[in-house]
């Protein structure tokens, strides 16, 4: 079976040789605006491209403002110092995520609590939520605390993992009910929309990635969306060194972060956002070929769910047991083609291990079965 997958792959790639799990594709204005601002010699974080990016990401998801910075892990730190979660404050977020999401808790020196998701999704369960909020939480002077350790749980991070949706609507819901402050990873689901709605836009702010294996890529770079004109304008503020606005004088009245996405890396951005629309239809009939071919396989192939509409930045199976999954992953790496299997779970890691976890089954299910196939646009 699993060389069928392989020859299966391969012939969707229309190669025998190496295939990789997502490659990015440079196909169209990319070397023109890069020689363009290269020839405006504004190449750092200040530049027409980086306005414009801003500018028309914003735009595209239907947010208000948007934010960029040099990647999407510092997005996230910086939405979560917009959202006041200090020093030993609590977080909730998923235990099946990568791990730029609890390392950006950890930098506010604050402590993930490790939520269930849902197997559909791969993201955060809503009912898993409210069900540990009822339970181990109280609602006092408009803060929601944590009655086993008497600390202030300030925000909540569900990440749309690989492209899909979570049920955010949901998950927004409660966050209002216990006055927590939703911010979505969105790092992997840019295109990706929740009942008509784009990912990010459910909560006070979104965050999302350009690294060099996202749908849209500068080789690095991220940024924060949001509704908020305050929000924004103070990350703005902190992204950039948290310096006073002035003409030739350099001060600064807090600490702030060189967390800027430079010019020449937004003009590679632009390029790439023209072509979004095109690459999330190619990467649909690609989903759509996988779906049929493991209809037909003793392998699940996870496919959306209802009301959502995925980038369909990478394509998953669910082997039947983690030897099952072993032997997959080493037969089509070991015949050129590069699988990968999800992440080991956060709170397996040594720096979260201590932390507060809930039951978490269906992510500790996942953990042992989920494969991601080949899924770069075919074009």
């Amino acid at each position: 079976m699993y060389k069928d997958v392989v020859s299966f792959i391969q012939k969707i790639y229309k190669t025998t040789d190496f295939i990789p799990l997502h490659e990015p594709k440079f196909i169209g204005n990319e070397k023109k605006y890069l020689n363009e601002c290269i020839d405006s010699t504004f190449v750092s974080s200040v530049g027409e491209f980086v306005d414009e990016f801003e500018e028309k990401i914003s735009e595209y998801t239907g947010s208000k403002y948007a934010v960029t910075t040099s990647n999407g892990t510092s997005a996230l730190h910086i939405s979560l110092l917009l959202a006041n979660v200090k020093c030993n404050d609590e977080v909730i977020t998923q235990p099946l995520t990568f791990v730029a999401t609890c390392n950006a808790i950890s930098y506010c020196n604050a402590k993930p609590i490790f939520i269930d998701v849902d197997k559909d999704t791969m993201g955060l369960s809503p009912s898993a939520l409210l069900n540990f909020l009822e339970a181990n939480t109280s609602v006092v002077n408009n803060q929601c605390i944590n009655n086993s350790t008497g600390k202030v749980i300030k925000a909540c991070v569900p990440m749309h993992t690989f492209g899909n949706p979570c049920r955010i609507d949901e998950i927004k819901d409660i966050c209002d009910q216990y006055n927590i402050c939703l911010i979505e990873d969105a790092a992997e689901s840019l295109g990706s929309l929740y009942k008509g709605k784009h990912t990010g836009t459910f909560g006070k702010m979104g965050v999302m990635s350009f690294n060099g294996n996202k749908i849209i890529t500068a080789g690095g770079g991220g940024c924060i969306i949001t509704d908020s004109e305050e929000l924004a304008k103070k990350a703005k503020y902190l992204t950039t060194t948290a310096k006073v606005p002035h003409k030739w004088e350099f001060t600064h009245d807090f600490t702030g972060y060189n967390y800027r996405m430079p010019n020449i890396n937004a003009a590679l951005l632009v390029a790439q956002l023209e072509n979004l629309d095109k690459f999330i239809k190619n990467k649909k009939i690609l989903s759509d070929k996988y779906q049929v071919f493991f209809e037909n396989q003793s392998v699940e192939f996870i496919s959306k769910i209802d009301h959502s509409k995925p980038n369909f930045w990478l394509n998953s199976v669910i082997l039947n047991d983690k030897k099952k999954r072993n032997d997959f992953l080493e037969f089509t790496n070991e015949n050129g083609v590069m699988t990968r299997p999800i992440w080991t779970l956060m709170n397996k890691l040594p720096m979260f291990k201590d932390s507060q976890s809930e039951d978490l089954t269906n992510a500790e299910w996942l953990e042992s079965r989920v494969v991601n196939i080949p899924s770069s646009v075919t074009i």
